[in-house]
């Protein structure tokens, strides 16, 4: 086989070794060779990488692309921005098993995915059952990057118990039960994957018509419950990946009493998140403290989910899932029509009911509910662009909250707003991705398609730490900023990847440094063809990455996908946890 010269990069492994100006070799798919200087070879493609940066593939450990890699699996989104490994099955939801009904309705609404288009995906593609034929079905797809994946309880708890059952308060699973989705958890280990995926958090409602706004399956389980799953996961070693109940304070503290480590084998336990969440400017250190004392003092190994980035989001009206916080916001997305929608803006009671609850202080957020902090960036009336909904509300004279509701009750989903959540500091951003029980991630790549667009952190991580580099004021290292986004995520979910290393896989990216610039910030609403042409929104940054490489096939080309991979074998592969025990 032909083999691949990169020449003359500045070359970070993924470790926290110092970079270095040299030369990679790929052949056969692997790392042949990297040195300060590689004789080239006749066989060789000489890449000319003078200028650039090599770094090994980045990698996604909070993805929820389980439908859309059943129709698009080269994942180009996350992959022309240097993603080259991505995990499946976060929050409590996969797609490893269950009936396709049971599962849109499960996956939809939480992930803001049309729920019609999930549902055809699994209808015409699902012909597996368990984890291992899971892990066949996608070796046997076009993959672009490398998966790997978590057991999603609420996927498991339904298909052990039937969906109503999962979904009714009270009702806990017999002994009999409990035993089979051991089973089904044990069986996913061995099939090689990460671990299991929870979530508590009722803000996350089903779709369909069926059960539509009960919160997710896992929500009703019970605590011991979870504790029979983590006995096994503490004693193979593998990961608990959980969404925390912001509703109670309490919720928190479980997490961290199953990761307790100082008096048994710590259960690994990551949580989302760490942000510096514009509510609250103090909570970021709140959590930074506590992770401290749970890691130091007690011997676990817990880390949050954060991302190096502003946290900002779009909404079509009230067609978001933070309104799903409270009690009126969530009554208003139960309504599928949107024509009902706008009629329930009219209604006096649901408005007052609206109000309060918009205003009340003491309910749990995450949100900020100011409507200073907002921008109209379409709608059909063109005199309300670029304004906030706080400026709409006092050239009507009339309250903010009364603003929105009427703009939605006049416009629906055609009036799309934007508005920042979090990490809009950069002084706080600086510390929460520097903080050492802080794991770089979170992206939610491949949902809430019209409000979030994460896809290109790695890259936004990386500017972070070279503005502050070029600057003078440094808060961490090129190669520390390189390690953050690949070795240590491979070392943590004991996944082969994240190194350039000899023999080892060749994932690997080329950078411009020269483009990590403003652009990263720039977005634009893409059709996806396999959806209907549903316009998603993404952020593109093709002059940044010049090349991608997977399983050392040429996957990006100068930011662009070189082929339509399922028109021939795709570059990914399932690759198993190397966690613990039976791995």
């Amino acid at each position: 086989m032909a083999t691949t010269l990169i020449q003359g990069a500045r070359i970070f492994d993924g470790s926290k070794k110092d970079s270095f100006i040299g030369d990679l070799r790929i052949k056969d798919g692997m790392v042949q060779d990297l040195d300060t200087s590689l004789t080239p070879e006749p066989d060789d493609e000489i890449i000319d990488a003078h200028g650039l940066w090599l770094t090994p593939g980045f990698i996604d450990f909070h993805t929820h692309y389980d439908a859309e890699i059943e129709v698009a699996p080269d994942l180009s989104e996350s992959v022309r921005h240097g993603v080259t490994t991505i995990a499946l099955g976060s929050c409590s939801l996969s797609l490893a098993i269950g009936e396709p009904v049971d599962l849109a309705d499960m996956f939809s609404r939480v992930e803001a995915i049309p729920r019609k288009n999930v549902l055809e995906i699994l209808q015409k593609n699902k012909n597996w059952n368990s984890a291992q034929e899971y892990v066949d079905h996608l070796n046997s797809i076009s993959l672009g990057p490398n998966v790997v994946s978590f057991a999603g309880h609420s996927a498991i708890r339904t298909h052990v118990m039937g969906l109503e059952r999962a979904l009714t308060k009270g009702e806990n699973p017999t002994k009999q039960e409990l035993s089979k989705m051991k089973d089904h958890l044990t069986e996913a280990l061995d099939a090689g994957f990460l671990g299991m995926s929870i979530n508590t958090l009722v803000w996350d409602k089903m779709d369909g018509n069926r059960f539509r706004s009960r919160p997710l399956p896992s929500t009703y389980a019970s605590w011991s419950e979870y504790r029979a799953f983590n006995q096994i996961l503490r004693e193979r070693g593998k990961v608990f990946q959980g969404v925390p109940n912001v509703s109670t304070k309490i919720n928190l503290l479980m997490f961290l009493w199953e990761a307790l480590g100082i008096i048994r084998k710590p259960l690994k336990t990551t949580i989302i998140s760490m942000m510096d969440v514009k509510y609250d400017p103090h909570l970021y250190k709140l959590l930074g403290f506590i992770g401290r004392i749970i890691n130091k003092l007690f011997r676990s190994d817990f880390r949050y989910q954060s991302l190096p980035e502003p946290f900002d989001l779009y909404a079509d009206g009230m067609d978001v899932v933070v309104f799903e916080e409270f009690g009126a916001g969530a009554a208003a997305n139960h309504l599928e029509d949107e024509l009902e929608r706008k009629k329930l803006m009219k209604d006096t009671k649901y408005r007052s009911w609206f109000k309060r609850q918009w205003n009340n202080w003491f309910l749990p957020r995450v949100f900020h509910r100011d409507f200073r902090e907002t921008k109209v960036v379409s709608a059909p009336d063109n005199s309300l662009i670029g304004k906030s909904i706080d400026d709409i509300a006092k050239e009507r004279k009339v309250d903010s909250a009364t603003a929105f509701l009427d703009l939605v009750a006049e416009h629906g989903n055609s009036i799309r707003w934007y508005t920042v959540m979090a990490n809009h500091r950069l002084a706080p951003l600086q510390k929460i991705i520097s903080h050492p029980d802080v794991l770089i991630g979170f992206s939610d790549a491949g949902a809430h398609l019209r409000g979030m667009a994460h896809y290109n952190f790695p890259l936004r991580m990386l500017k972070l730490a070279y503005d502050a580099e070029k600057s003078k004021k440094p808060f961490m290292s090129l190669e520390y900023a390189v390690f953050r986004l690949t070795g240590e995520i491979a070392d943590w979910f004991g996944i082969d990847a994240g190194y350039l290393r000899k023999g080892k896989r060749a994932d690997l990216v080329l950078i411009d440094p020269e483009k990590l610039n403003e652009d990263l910030a720039k977005d634009v609403e893409a059709p996806m063809p396999f959806m209907n042409d549903f316009k998603r929104w993404v952020r593109r940054n093709d002059e940044t990455i010049k090349n991608v490489y997977i399983n050392g096939k040429l996957a990006i080309k100068n930011g662009v996908p070189v082929s339509k991979l399922g028109k021939e074998k795709g570059y990914g592969k399932f690759l198993r946890s190397q966690l613990g025990k039976g791995s």
